[in-house]
């Protein structure tokens, strides 16, 4: 019967998941873990099976190398070359991305890409601002230059030390770490050229660098008002909490003026008395309603004088900066009522930047996602909280005063320590990255709690609940199957062509799936057909490794991507215009080189 044929359940399962993918109903991880139950609960897998990912040495070895970063991150070792990016960056686009690559790219080689970004991100807006130039003209190419730079080993990417797992699992053993850095090198220089020739005829200007942030960018002077605690007002001798104004209206209180004298934040135990002056963010209707039930009188224009409103509300002890979530951030998913931001923070969100959109109100009940830029004002203090938590990213340059820097000699030991055993096999990876990552702890380099931080769980439990999926394909056949529908339709083709198909087609499938799931999908289905036509199984392994990587026509399609939609401004066809002659060019030159380096 059809309904208990095992590849039959596997599709289905296969299919569902694809769907939840695509429908992004559910996080990516949670629909990778619901996929593993239902692979038990089927049983397509037996229980350890269905565990075996958290176990798996892919998993593992990624979890180390984020620790890895980590400590690269956090003792400043990166930072040093900014200097060299101020130094020789230029003026011009071609040699500003150029350089930009030459820098980013190599180090995304051994640390994880999004990490890079992270860091990489304040130190070009911060660049971007001296230099006059537009930050979307650097972003994209700062996310893809970290991209193909992660393509250069073995640990560049979780999407690599995966695909090296799956290998070792059909027999063909681990890759070694620079098993492929030759086509890696030629990609990553391919892509470079066109990014520095090409791509700046094709960025476009989206963010201005020059005049006031809040209202060129984020219009907010029609969202920012002043008004008068009038003499009839039912607010006079309550404090902000016991008058529940900002709970009840859709408004935050920024500031307190009384007798010329401004107070920031916070306010919420300030008795109010009459003649005050609240500066509030709030719409035109909100602020109609708190005049009616509250007696508070609308001034007819922020009194800023030649002030423009940024400088206003950063004056003193207050400022502005935007800050964005980081896909690890337990704020994904939430509301901004819901984390209870402002106590938690002691700052307030003025808009939320989500791509080209920009949303002004009603940002309490807004749910966040990973990715969205936060326009955020509160005392300078509250900064420095903001750029310590591992969930959020202040787009301004962190204080290398507040890194270990004393510590940078010893982490970046480490991780060349680590390099060195895994590339001369004097220890497998997993075990060279689990011992540096140790040793990352016992130098202080990372403390205790920063080590269980700088773990992406996301992607450990997505890693973990996708192998099962493998597991389950070649348990049930449905690997074997949709080979042989492969052979059927293509099998009278050379080998370079079908090569070139398996190429195109997980191109295309990780701009829907993650790339993760990509490999685990489509590599045992590559090799199945290369053992069936005689063909190293090796080149298409390649092929499908470095094709799950290659998405850049999409803000969503690779998470350095969405880290920087928002911070550039983008529109989502930005990242079409720019990504797919990219997409075209690597298509028509990858599988090439992989026949002429590894044979077919």
């Amino acid at each position: 019967m059809i309904l208990s044929n095992p590849i039959f359940l596997t599709l289905l399962v296969l299919g569902l998941a694809l769907v939840c993918f695509v429908g992004e109903w559910l996080p990516v991880d949670l629909t990778a873990l619901l996929v593993t139950v239902a692979l038990m609960i089927l049983g397509l897998v037996t229980p350890d099976e269905g565990i075996s990912g958290f176990g798996n040495a892919a998993t593992i070895t990624v979890m180390a190398m984020f620790i890895l970063s980590a400590g690269i991150t956090r003792t400043g070792v990166i930072q040093v070359v900014r200097n060299f990016l101020l130094r020789w960056g230029g003026s011009n686009a071609s040699q500003q991305i150029f350089v930009m690559g030459m820098i980013v790219g190599p180090i995304t080689a051994f640390i994880n890409n999004t990490a890079v970004v992270a860091i990489f991100l304040p130190i070009i807006e911060d660049w971007c601002k001296k230099q006059g130039i537009s930050p979307s003209k650097l972003l994209i190419p700062l996310s893809y230059a970290t991209v193909l730079g992660g393509m250069i080993t073995v640990i560049g990417t979780s999407t690599n030390v995966l695909a090296s797992g799956i290998s070792k699992d059909l027999g063909y053993g681990e890759f070694g770490l620079f098993q492929f850095t030759g086509l890696g090198l030629i990609v990553f220089a391919i892509g470079m050229t066109y990014l520095s020739l090409v791509a700046p005829r094709l960025l476009p200007a989206r963010r201005k660098v020059d005049g006031d942030l809040l209202d060129q960018e984020y219009s907010l002077k029609d969202y920012v008002s002043e008004v008068v605690v009038a003499p009839r007002s039912s607010l006079i001798g309550q404090t902000l909490r016991s008058s529940e104004l900002q709970r009840k209206f859709d408004v935050d209180v920024l500031e307190l003026i009384r007798d010329g004298s401004h107070y920031p934040q916070p306010l919420a135990d300030k008795v109010l008395e009459a003649g005050d002056i609240l500066l509030v963010r709030g719409g035109r209707e909100d602020l109609l309603k708190i005049r009616d039930e509250r007696g508070l009188d609308i001034l007819p224009d922020v009194k800023f004088g030649q002030e423009t409103i940024e400088a206003e509300l950063s004056s003193g002890e207050e400022k502005i900066a935007e800050v964005l979530i980081l896909s690890n951030s337990r704020l994904n998913g939430s509301t901004l009522k819901e984390l209870r931001f402002r106590q938690r923070y002691n700052a307030t969100v003025l808009a939320i930047r989500r791509g080209e959109e920009v949303l002004r109100e009603r940002l309490g009940k807004v749910p966040l996602r990973f990715g969205d830029l936060l326009l955020v004002q509160g005392p300078r203090e509250s900064f420095l909280g903001l750029q310590t938590t591992r969930e959020l990213l202040v787009l301004e340059q962190r204080d290398v005063e507040s890194l270990r820097q004393d510590k940078a000699w010893i982490a970046l030991s480490i991780v060349l320590g680590v390099i060195i055993v895994s590339a001369f096999n004097w220890l497998p990876i997993l075990v060279a990255a689990l011992l540096g990552s140790v040793l990352m702890v016992l130098t202080g380099c990372l403390r205790l709690g920063e080590l269980y931080g700088a773990v992406r769980w996301d992607i450990i439990f997505l890693l973990a609940g996708l192998i099962p999926l493998g597991i389950a394909m070649q348990n049930s056949g449905t690997t074997t199957w949709v080979a042989n529908q492969f052979l059927a339709i293509g099998g009278s083709l050379s080998g370079y062509w079908i090569l070139l198909f398996f190429y195109i087609t997980t191109s295309i499938v990780t701009e829907i799936l993650s790339n993760n799931a990509t490999v685990v999908l489509m590599l045992p289905i590559a090799v199945e057909v290369a053992e069936s036509l005689g063909l190293n199984p090796l080149a298409f392994m390649f092929a499908v490794t470095f094709a799950a990587s290659n998405s850049y026509m999409t803000p969503i399609g690779y998470q350095t991507n969405t880290m920087v939609y928002g911070p550039g401004g983008y529109k989502f066809l930005d990242f079409t215009r720019v990504g797919l002659p990219l997409n075209l060019i690597l298509t028509a030159v990858t599988p090439l080189m992989i026949v002429w380096l590894y044979g077919l």
